[in-house]
This record gives structure tokens, C-alpha cells and sequence, in this order.
């Protein structure tokens, strides 16, 4: 009898069981399993909730089943391992005549055994199979299940992970239709394994409409148990909104945001947003009957990390310091130290991201990086090791000599690498200040301020970089000579390139002055210390800024023998000097002249800035000479560069110059087409310059094209976003000048004629004064002063050394004028405008 038995077992089995066991309990077996087939394929349970998200995933991993033995799902605590195996699992019973079973292996300690939770999965019980005491569980199951066509979900087993790979490394060697679906926080490591990162839920982009964001994955989960909580939750835009940044700070967890939903109960969506930042408190409200460590946010993590080694726990709980990630010469940097060694760095962040607890990003694994959640528990983790200050030290070491070493090389052809560098380490670079700056670190703040201060600028971080600046010169403490001579000369960059206090500029001119006069014959001397003079010299003497320029032409630094080069050029043109000879040893050299070599020297430098800033020089003046196709070339030149640099702001200006160009030329099209991307950079931009630049140039074509409504709503929305800088004396010229043609009855147009030959007069420019004397010819020819028209215009034209035809009002008010008085008595009008002096023109014109 017991012989046959086993004949008929191996018949079944194809093969012959272990020894060991008896053929009465191996028919009983036998018996149990066929009972079970009767009666179901799984022992899936049905789910109370939907799974939201990811579809696509579930049509990835069945893919992999298909082809592979084992799949493993990796991924971090919360990500939804289990949830995404037990669904497509269901998506397979049709397919597995044996089934699908769930085998849990959360619970057992980490000497448990894994054969034993198999067959407590299976539902095998156990009785059965005791009383062959020496037969081993594996054998007993591998006996149970050669030739099973079935799919085990190995679930959980980061643990027991050198049991698990054992375990499933044997049963699929020898039942050779068995497939098995893992999960774990890392990989079992077989060779044959196929991974499938379980990534968080997708986030909405950040300029995505209402639609996106409602489909986004991690919004539809929030909605989805938020609305099982609160059936009075109305979604509207503005919870959508709130929706969005709670699913952000939890990085798209699927546990996390579950975990955040159930607190809906007793809080509104708007307090459960503001009191994220404390997640591990707030998220404390997990299922009954979930897992002990899937019950709260912290003992999610807190499962991972008693996992780790003392070794792995250090080097984790020192990258918190990092935002936005860690380079590995970073996290060397960082990391080493007491019981880790430099050289055992990367070893272990291999060892943490396999664990998932660490991102791997870029070629080669080259970036490492954290989860919020992650982030903000190994913070907590670092405070209680007492590690806070001495791995916040060595990042702000870190980061501040990458700023310093990269600094140079920004002004030269190998910027764009350079940029890059630091564009990956914004993020880290930013919380280095943050963190010197709440500590007072007065040195170390202005320091880091003076080495990535023209980084800020550069690349187009100008409002944060005028923050940090400004903060780190408002700490109290010792501070050298040489820094802050730097940093105050990179303070007079910004608030001289954009709108700002007249007088607040001057103060910062002169503090750069007194330190940089300290520090002439210091090594670190920075290129930008050496303009500091001529804006000196032009507060206290204005007559004295050129030649004070010139002698910068003798720079040691080429670059800055360029930039000398450069603003001699436009300051001519801005002084209305253009071709005037001696003022700055360079006789007979004009404006153009000292921009075009500029640009050769910038372009043989391979710096990008110098080359973009001379060619929007160079477009400006070629398009006053009515050259706008040339023009419209040299912006179009000068808009690649920049966006190289990624300077995005930088791109506003220059698209509404073309939009303006290309409405002179008659192509409404490209004008419009220029208009609407110039207002997609402005939707991302935060410079106050440029935002109201552009809506001063939406202003002028308004009023270029007859919709004077339009007009208005540009001009208020410019002095909206300027605020009080919008009392700054050209932006004033500038605003009255257009309200002046804009005013339909006369006196209130000779009031703003009036008020913007006041504003251009103090603001000293050539071209500004140049364009408000065109106004004034407006206002002499609408009271039929044709001949003093002619005289403004001719005015117009000396002031800025050639005549504007760039400026569609100078040709309708000569050809009006022209017209009344016929070609000689304009011309003698216009003879008598060279001879007298523009104020006095004026005078009589406004006084009339």
C-alpha cells in the first residue's frame, strides 16, 4: 500500500517525494491541496478600497511575470509594494490553473522561517506535514508543489531578505512552472531577478491647468479617501491647489497620503496642509488592522531603519543636510567621518538606495537623493545623534569652495559647464546660506554670498540672489576686507541693473568703494571691484566717468578689459558724447566702434553674458538707424546665448524690443508671436525689471495700434509691479511720455509733456531726453506749431547724436510737418531747432 501511494504521488508530482515522508501523509497532502483547488486558486483578499494610479504599472510587472521566474517590486516603505503585487496577481488567475497566493512574511522575526509562512499562505496546515520530524519544511513544500503552474507573492522581505533569497533561490530551482512575485525594500539579489521600482504616485506639473491636476494619480488618491471621510469636501480650484501641495510634501506616497486623508475627519484640508511640516506627529491615524509599522508615517521609516546598520544609519542621517540631492564627492565630503571612512561612502549609499532609502539619479548613479519623508526623519535622527552642526559645517564647507572654485571659470568659455555644476547644487547652495544665516555666521554667510554671488546673477536667479546678498551683509560680526569688498561690489551689479532706490544705490556704491580701496592689492580681487570707481567718480563728478572707465581698458583681467570696453560704448550713447573726441584717451572712436570690439572680445573670451549684453547694444543702436531686420538678428543671437545660460528673465526684454521691431516692419504676425513668448518667460520670471518691462512694451504697441484702453491697462499693470520704483526718474519720463500722446485734451497732455522732460532732464539720459523731445514735437503739432515740430525734432536728433527711425511718431510728425511748410521752411525750422538748446525749446513750447 505504501508503495503504491508513492507511485501514485510521483505520477501526479513527476517526481518522487522526499523519503522521508510517509505515504499516508503525503496522500493526505496531496488530498489537501486538491480540496483547495475545489474550492478557490488564491487566498487574495477582496480590497475595500479602489487602486488609484497605476494602471500602467500593472501591464509593466505582468509583462515581467511573463518573461522572468522571479520579479522583484522594490521601493521605499509606503510606496504601495504590496498593493501593486496583489493586483496584478488578480489580473493573472485566469492565466495560472494553481493560482496565485500571498504569503506574508511581515510578521516573522528576523530568524523566521520563510518555508513556514509558504504553507501557512498556501493553506497547508501544518498538522499534516509534522509528523515527519526530520523532514525539512522546504522539502515538504517543494514536495507539495513541483509541478504547480502558481505565482507566490513574497511579500515583505526586506527582513528576512538573506532567507528569503535562499528560500525562493531553492523552490525555483526545482519547481520549474512556479513563478514567484516579490516584494521588498531591496533587491533578493539571484541572479535572473527581474526589478521593478515602484515609483510614488505621478504629481501634477507645475504649470498644469485644473484638468491635469484633477488626473493626476496622487490628487485622484486624495480625493478618493478624502471623499470616504468627508462627504462635504467641495473640490474647487483652490482645494485642488491645497490638494496639490499636500501630495507634494509627501513626495506622492501612496501610505502617506492615505495616512493624511483619514485626518480629514477632523481637520480641514487647508490645516492639514499648514501642519505637514511636522508629518510625523500629525500622521499618526493609520487602519486598525493594518501592519503595527503601517500605522503611522514614522514607524513606516522607523521599520527601514532598524534594518540598517550602524554604518548606513550614519552616512543616512548626515545627507539630510542635502537638498535637493548629494554629489558623490559631496556625500564624501559630508558623510566621512568617526567610524566611516572617504572610501566606504559609496559603498554604503549603494547600500542605502538598494535599500530604498536613497534615489539614484544621473549617469552612472552620480546623484544621490531623499524623499521629504526620508529627509525629515534622518534630520530628526541627526539632531539625536548631536551630528546637526558638524554635518551642516561640512556641507556649508562643501558648497562655498565648489562656489569659489567655479567662480572664475563663469566669466570664460567654460561657463556653461560651470553653470551647470552649480545649476545642480542651487538647491544646496541655497540651504548652506540659509543655514549660515541663522546661525550668524557673519563670515562664512558673506563668504558663500561672494562666491556665488555672479552665479545668482548669471544664471538667472537674480530676486534670490539679491536676498541672499542683502541678508548675509545684515549679519552683525568679524568680517575681512576682501569679502566684503566682493560682496558689496556684486550688491552694486544688482541694484544698478534693475529697478531700485536711486539713493539706496549710491549707498551701496560707496560702501564698495571704501572696502575695494582696501583691497586693491588683495589676490582675491573680483573683475566687478574695478567698476566701482567710475560709478564713484560719476556720483561725485559726473564729467569724470568716462575717462575713469578708460582706465580699465589696462585691466589685467580680460574680461573685464571687455566689459570696460562694452559700457564705454553705451555710456557714450547715454551721455550723448558718441563721437566726441577726448574724453577717454580713445580719440575718434565712437559708440559702435567700442560695442563691436567689445562683442569680438566677449566671443574670443567664449563668455556668454558679455556676448549677449553687446549684442542687445549693438541691436538698440542698429535699430534706431531704422536697420530692424539686422536688429531683430542680432536679439535673435543674443536670445540663444542667453538661454544657454539659462537666464530665462533676460529673454523678456529682448522678445518686446522684436515685437516692436516686427510691427515697424508690418509683420503683425511675428510682432505677436514675439509678444506671446515673451509673456510665457514673464509667467516663470520674478525680476520686477523685466515684468514691467514688458508691459511697458505691450503698453507702446498698444498705443502704436490705436487701442488706448489697452494702453492704460498696460501702463497701470507696469506701475503695479514697479510700485514705488515706479518714481524712478526714467520710468517716470517714460510714463508720462506715453500718457502724453495717450491724453486726448491738450492741457492734460501739456501737463505729462511737461512732467516727462522733468524726469528725463534729472535722469540725465541722452535717449531718454531724445524720445520725450519727440512727445513735445507731438504736443507743438497737435496745436498746429508745425514749424516748432520741426525745430523739437531737429533738438531730438542732436541730443542723440543721429535721428531715431526706430520711433514710428518721428516720421508722422515730420511727414505733418513737412507738409504744412513744404521742404525749405522745415528745413530752416530744423536749422533753427541744431542752433537753440532743447530746454529752451521746451520752455516755449510747454509755455504756450
Amino acid at each position: 500500500m505504501y508503495q503504491r501511494a508513492r507511485e501514485a504521488l510521483a505520477d501526479t508530482l513527476g517526481a518522487d517525494p522526499s523519503p522521508e515522508l510517509s505515504a499516508v501523509h503525503v496522500a493526505l497532502l496531496r488530498g489537501e491541496l486538491g480540496r483547495r483547488e475545489e474550492s478557490r486558486k488564491t487566498n487574495l483578499r477582496a480590497e475595500l478600497t479602489s487602486f488609484v494610479g497605476k494602471d500602467a504599472d500593472i501591464a509593466a510587472v505582468r509583462e515581467l511575470i511573463a518573461e522572468h521566474r522571479l520579479t522583484t517590486l522594490i521601493g521605499p516603505g509606503g510606496s504601495g509594494k504590496t498593493r501593486l503585487a496583489t493586483e496584478t496577481a488578480r489580473t493573472l488567475l485566469g492565466d495560472l490553473p494553481d493560482g496565485a497566493w500571498l504569503v506574508e512574511l511581515a510578521a516573522l522575526g528576523a530568524d523566521g522561517d520563510v518555508a513556514q509562512s509558504t504553507l501557512a499562505g498556501l493553506g497547508l496546515r501544518d498538522t499534516l506535514l509534522g509528523q515527519a520530524p526530520h523532514a525539512e519544511l522546504t522539502d515538504r513544500l517543494v514536495a507539495a508543489i513541483r509541478e504547480r503552474e502558481a505565482l507566490l507573492i513574497l511579500d515583505n522581505c526586506e527582513h528576512v531578505i538573506e532567507s528569503a533569497a535562499v528560500f525562493a533561490h531553492r523552490v525555483l530551482g526545482e519547481c520549474r512552472r512556479l513563478r514567484i512575485l516579490a516584494t521588498s525594500r531591496e533587491p533578493l539579489g539571484i541572479t535572473g531577478e527581474a526589478l521593478w521600482p515602484v515609483e510614488p504616485l505621478a504629481l501634477p506639473e507645475g504649470d498644469a491647468g485644473p484638468g491635469e491636476i484633477e488626473s493626476a494619480p496622487a490628487v485622484q488618491l486624495l480625493r478618493d479617501r478624502a471623499g470616504a471621510v468627508r462627504r462635504d469636501l467641495t473640490v474647487d480650484a483652490p482645494t485642488l491647489a491645497t490638494m496639490v501641495r499636500v501630495c507634494r510634501a509627501l513626495d506622492g506616497m501612496p501610505l502617506a497620503i492615505e495616512l493624511a486623508a483619514a485626518r480629514l475627519r477632523t481637520m480641514s484640508i487647508d490645516q492639514l496642509a499648514h501642519r505637514l511640516d511636522d508629518r510625523f506627529r500629525l500622521l499618526t491615524s493609520g487602519s486598525r488592522t493594518a501592519l503595527p509599522r503601517h500605522k503611522t508615517l514614522r514607524a513606516v521609516v522607523d521599520w527601514s531603519w532598524e534594518l540598517l546598520t550602524d554604518a548606513e544609519r550614519t552616512v543616512l542621517r548626515r545627507l539630510s543636510v542635502f537638498t535637493g540631492g548629494a554629489s558623490l564627492e559631496a556625500a564624501e565630503r559630508v558623510c566621512a567621518g568617526d567610524a566611516v571612512d572617504r572610501e566606504q561612502v559609496l559603498e554604503l549609499l549603494i547600500a542605502l538606495t538598494e535599500k530604498s532609502l536613497l534615489l539614484a539619479e544621473g549617469d552612472g548613479a552620480s546623484r544621490f537623493r531623499m524623499l521629504g519623508t526620508i529627509k525629515e526623519y534622518a534630520g530628526q535622527r541627526l539632531a539625536e545623534a548631536g551630528e546637526s552642526d558638524l554635518a551642516r559645517h561640512a556641507h556649508l564647507a562643501y558648497f562655498t569652495e565648489l562656489a569659489e572654485t567655479a567662480e572664475p571659470y563663469l566669466r570664460r568659455a567654460e561657463q556653461l559647464d560651470w553653470l551647470a555644476t552649480l545649476g545642480a547644487e542651487h538647491d544646496n547652495i541655497g540651504a548652506a546660506m540659509h543655514g549660515a544665516l541663522t546661525a550668524g555666521e557673519a563670515q562664512a554667510a558673506m563668504r558663500l554670498a561672494a562666491g556665488a554671488g555672479w552665479y545668482w546673477w548669471l544664471s538667472g536667479h537674480k530676486t534670490e540672489g539679491m536676498e541672499h546678498l542683502t541678508a548675509a551683509t545684515e549679519v552683525p560680526g568679524e568680517v575681512t576686507d576682501e569679502v566684503r569688498a566682493v560682496v558689496y561690489a556684486l550688491m552694486v551689479n544688482f541694484v544698478t541693473s534693475g529697478p531700485g532706490d536711486e539713493h539706496q544705490a549710491a549707498e551701496w556704491i560707496h560702501k564698495a568703494y571704501e572696502f575695494s580701496r582696501r583691497s586693491l592689492h588683495s589676490r582675491a580681487r573680483h573683475p566687478l571691484m574695478g567698476f566701482v570707481t567710475p560709478l564713484e567718480r560719476m556720483l561725485r563728478t559726473p564729467d569724470a566717468f568716462l575717462p575713469a572707465f578708460a582706465s580699465l581698458l589696462d585691466d589685467e583681467d580680460p574680461w573685464a578689459r571687455a566689459l570696460a570696453r562694452l559700457h564705454l560704448g553705451k555710456m557714450r550713447i547715454v551721455l550723448g558724447q558718441d563721437g566726441q573726441d577726448g574724453q577717454d584717451g580713445q580719440d575718434g572712436e565712437n559708440a559702435d566702434a567700442y560695442l563691436e570690439q567689445a562683442l569680438a572680445e566677449f566671443r574670443a573670451l567664449g563668455e556668454r553674458f558679455g556676448i549677449s549684453f553687446a549684442l542687445t547694444e549693438l541691436a538698440d543702436r542698429i535699430a534706431v538707424r531704422g536697420e530692424f531686420a539686422g536688429a531683430c538678428e542680432h536679439y535673435e543671437e543674443a536670445i540663444a546665448v542667453v538661454t544657454e545660460l539659462g537666464a530665462a528673465e533676460d529673454v523678456i526684454g529682448m522678445r518686446s524690443q522684436q515685437a516692436q521691431l516686427y510691427w515697424l516692419m508690418g509683420d503683425e504676425d511675428a510682432s505677436a508671436a514675439a509678444l506671446a513668448e515673451a509673456q510665457r518667460y514673464a509667467e516663470r520670471a520674478t525680476w520686477p525689471g523685466a515684468l514691467a518691462l514688458l508691459a511697458l512694451s505691450k503698453a507702446g504697441l498698444a498705443r502704436w495700434g490705436g487701442d488706448a484702453e489697452e494702453a492704460h491697462k498696460q501702463l497701470d499693470a507696469a506701475t503695479a509691479l514697479l510700485g514705488d520704483e515706479a518714481e524712478r526718474p526714467h520710468i517716470r519720463a517714460v510714463t508720462h511720455d506715453l500718457l502724453g500722446y495717450l491724453a486726448d485734451d491738450l492741457d492734460e497732455a501739456r501737463a505729462h509733456r511737461a512732467a516727462a522732460c522733468a524726469a528725463a532732464s534729472e535722469a540725465g539720459h541722452a535717449p531718454l531726453i531724445a524720445q520725450v523731445l519727440v512727445g513735445v514735437a507731438d504736443l507743438a503739432l497737435r496745436r498746429d506749431e508745425h514749424e516748432q515740430a520741426a525745430r523739437l525734432l531737429a533738438a531730438s536728433t542732436g541730443v542723440r547724436g543721429l535721428q531715431d527711425r526706430s520711433h514710428p511718431d518721428v516720421t508722422r510728425i515730420e511727414q505733418a510737418a513737412r507738409c504744412r511748410l513744404g521742404d525749405a521752411r522745415f528745413a530752416e525750422a530744423a536749422r533753427e531747432g541744431t542752433r537753440t538748446g532743447w530746454p529752451q525749446l521746451v520752455e516755449v513750447t510747454l509755455a504756450s
